[in-house]
């Protein structure tokens, strides 16, 4: 963390308090800290407060004519290395999500080019509340690294999620995105999510429950590192992660061909939900009353194990495998079947592919590493970091 400099976003909670231990820590650890205090933050500490823990000037005011005559929440954010918002309230975590810039960190968290680290705290049910868990997902989807609160007693007396992360812990965050900060660099990494959609007549498609959300999730992470990312993304309902090139495809020969056209890359990783099988479409729309209709079945391409023997085959290949029995010895034979490097496994058979969490297996030919239940981003970024293991930046030994 040496020589970092950090941009601080104190927002109005209890925990705001906190925020004093977590500059003493970055300074100590060698970074810089320049510190933003909402009017929120402002009701439980001083700018006086911050201002002699960072031994730097505190920004209050958008409306700052000194500052903004220089266009300030600009330049803010431009001298930052990693923006950091801490604690995340739940009012700030939406406004961020809703791209809502009314006061002077929502005005420098939208305008920010650079890597955004919020720590939550707040009410426990106002943790678990459907609109706060859209608007994690939102800013997860959006690059932003959204920790988990911790569990524990809360000023208000309750228990559960939703107390501040200790400052160690986010002090640990900041080192971890610090040091991965574009590991990738120069390396094109083709990823693919979401289902395919296979055409029976011109109304109706054989699918799956895919949702994409953890395709789009890893081409999010694999863009914070720097890599250039094409998504080649199946029919799904979800924004595009910030800085990935998407191709929209159908059908699995569409995916193949998007694939084929997008090489050469360094990486691929497959983590569509292909469809084996499609149909011969029949051109009008099959009518009830002519009785079920019978389909001529043929198979898709394989397009993982056609990639990995391909003449322009990534240096990394990733599968992906959804089983729902025996999930680590199908991941297993799937490997080697597919002749993939990596093939990440996962149980499908509850709330997985819809869902906002995954519980996998990393299965290599070193053995097998189980991944323990957590958000899809956090999944997603921990592939990210073992892929910039394994093939880095141009250039490294």
């Amino acid at each position: 963390m040496k020589g970092a400099r950090i941009l601080l976003i104190v927002g109005g909670g209890i925990a705001a308090y906190k925020a004093c231990e977590l500059v003493r820590l970055i300074r100590k650890a060698g970074g810089g800290v320049r510190c933003v205090l909402t009017a929120g933050g402002a009701q439980f500490l001083t700018p006086m407060t911050l201002a002699a823990l960072s031994e730097q000037p505190v920004h209050t005011s958008l409306w700052d004519l000194k500052d903004e005559a220089e266009m300030g929440h600009i330049q803010l954010s431009r001298e930052a290395d990693l923006v950091v918002v801490c604690p995340a309230t739940a009012d700030l975590m939406a406004k961020m999500a809703a791209g809502i810039a009314d006061d002077l960190a929502t005005t420098l968290l939208l305008a920010t080019d650079k890597p955004v680290l919020a720590a939550p705290a707040m009410n426990v049910r106002m943790w678990r509340h459907a609109a706060t868990m859209r608007n994690v997902a939102r800013l997860r989807a959006d690059g932003v690294r959204v920790l988990e609160p911790d569990e524990g007693e809360m000023a208000c007396g309750e228990f559960g999620p939703g107390r501040l992360p200790e400052p160690e812990a986010i002090v640990a965050a900041i080192g971890d995105i610090l040091a991965g900060a574009k590991r990738l660099r120069g390396r094109h990494v083709i990823v693919t999510a979401g289902p395919t959609h296979e055409p029976i007549d011109p109304v109706r498609v054989l699918a799956n429950r895919s949702s994409g959300k953890q395709g789009f999730a890893i081409a999010g992470a694999l863009a914070t590192l720097g890599a250039e990312v094409t998504l080649v993304a199946g029919p799904v309902a979800l924004e595009s992660p910030r800085g990935v090139r998407r191709i929209d495809v159908e059908t699995a020969a569409q995916m193949k061909e998007a694939i084929e056209a997008a090489l050469p890359a360094d990486a691929a990783v497959l983590v569509a939900a292909v469809a084996d099988w499609a149909v011969a479409a029949a051109p009008a729309k099959l009518k009830k009353a002519d009785g079920p209709p019978a389909l001529a079945w043929s198979l898709n391409p394989d397009i993982l194990a056609e990639l990995a023997v391909s003449r322009r085959r990534p240096g990394l290949v990733v599968g992906f495998a959804a089983e729902t029995h025996d999930v680590v010895a199908e991941a297993q034979a799937k490997r080697a079947r597919k002749g993939a490097d990596w093939i990440v496994a996962n149980d499908v058979s509850g709330d997985v592919m819809g869902g906002e969490r995954n519980e996998v297996h990393l299965v290599t030919a070193a053995g097998v590493e189980h991944w323990p239940a957590g958000p899809k981003s956090d999944i997603a970024r921990r592939l990210a970091e073992r892929i910039a293991d394994a093939i880095g930046a141009p250039g490294e030994s």
